[in-house]
């Protein structure tokens, strides 16, 4: 994907707001036309900037320091020309193209590439339908020319051997991407093959560990910042319950937690008392009148907050499961173990990315974006989390 819509629209928009603020006094016209002609560099630069990166660990992160360099750059300019502009419409304009950006450039990386080649390789091969809607071709004859292509995937330990090494050495010629077919998997669809996933892939980064090590701080901020919408909310969806269906409001359950630990979660009650709990469905006559729109709205999690505030959970990571799903989950596959060894959360990858589980081999399904999530930790990702989340409450579009 070109970045030619992002662009457009980041022009138009930053240009709206800019204006908003500047026709708020006695306008130079000249000047403004000077203004959002350099203005319409800064998303032009970034875009190019940013696509000359093929891929990149932090696309968000990445998106907001080009912007925000390139707006600094169209700043000094315009002082420098002494133009008169007003810093209140460049404010509000920076954001605004930052996001656009951002967005484009999420799913430039995640496209990649246009033209992917897999090497075949025997053993284990892969299915096809796992590397998503890639058009990818095979390549089965170490002679086949790599030039049509912009990308060719491999399996490191079965194709770095004499009867590929010329091939290989061709893609470096041409300039092709080489590319484990694992990595590809976690660009294209955010989920790692966990049948070849393994404890040692989990090398974080000083990055990584410094925000992992951060995090448990801005999850305690957050809530503090929030309680004045939060406890409102809270005392409210709870007053609504009480007046439908009586006490208790709150729904106890035991889930497992970060390294194995059991914890008690705390949730809204939705479902009529004494109905008991497990997955719901459409027209659910166990769900009481209006709880469909605390759950769509997730107004039953917010007493989950308490629990983010002592430490059972962060507001973002793999979902806790019932402690009898963990153990069905673990005698099914060990690696499931593995998303223990960070927080699980309110909202993760995992959540907005797959939906809810109801079988055990859903939720195997699911332990692929966890891991990805456990092994790609990082503010940006969180960040990514946040902004679907948010689209799913709001839209109702996302994962179900």
């Amino acid at each position: 994907m070109s970045f030619s819509w992002p662009v457009l629209v980041a022009i138009a928009l930053q240009s709206i707001a800019y204006l908003a603020f500047y026709t708020r006094v006695t306008p130079d016209w000249p000047a403004a036309v000077t203004v959002l002609a350099v203005l319409t560099l800064v998303p032009m630069a970034s875009a190019s900037t940013l696509s000359a990166f093929r891929r990149q660990e932090a696309p968000i992160i990445a998106a907001a320091v080009i912007v925000a360099i390139f707006f600094s750059f169209a700043i000094t300019y315009l002082s420098a020309m002494r133009v008169r502009v007003t810093f209140a419409g460049f404010a509000a304009a920076m954001p605004l193209t930052m996001l656009i950006i951002a967005i484009g450039n999420i799913r430039f990386h995640q496209r990649l590439s246009a033209h992917v080649a897999l090497v075949a390789f025997e053993g284990d091969c892969i299915p096809l339908s796992l590397l998503g809607k890639a058009n990818v071709a095979v390549i089965s004859d170490p002679t086949t020319d790599v030039t049509p292509f912009d990308t060719i995937l491999i399996d490191p330990e079965k194709h770095h051997k004499p009867e590929w090494s010329a091939l290989l050495a061709r893609c470096y010629l041409a300039g092709v991407d080489i590319v484990p077919w694992t990595r590809f998997l976690e660009i294209r669809q955010g989920r790692v093959h966990v049948p070849t996933f393994d404890v040692s892939h989990l090398a974080y980064t000083p990055s990584q560990m410094l925000y992992a090590r951060a995090k448990r701080l801005l999850d305690v901020l957050a809530i503090i910042v929030t309680l004045p919408l939060t406890i409102p909310l809270a005392v409210l969806t709870a007053a609504y319950i009480y007046a439908r269906d009586g006490g208790p409001v709150l729904f106890v359950q035991h889930r497992r937690g970060f390294a194995g630990r059991v914890f008690r979660m705390y949730k809204f009650r939705t479902m009529y008392s004494g109905t008991g709990g497990g997955s719901t469905m459409n027209g659910d006559k166990r769900i009481i009148p209006g709880g469909w729109f605390l759950r769509k709205c997730r107004l039953d999690e917010l007493p989950q907050l308490y629990n983010v505030f002592v430490g059972d959970m962060s507001l973002i990571g793999p979902r806790p499961v019932a402690e009898y799903v963990a153990r069905s989950s673990v005698k099914y596959e060990e690696k499931y173990a593995l998303r223990n060894l960070v927080l699980p959360g309110i909202t993760g990858w995992a959540q907005v990315t797959s939906g809810y589980a109801e079988t055990t081999e859903e939720e195997i399904e699911k332990l692929a974006y966890d891991l990805y999530y456990v092994k790609h930790l990082s503010f940006d990702l969180d960040l990514q989390i946040l902004f679907k989340t948010v689209k799913t409450v709001l839209f109702g579009t996302g994962a179900r």
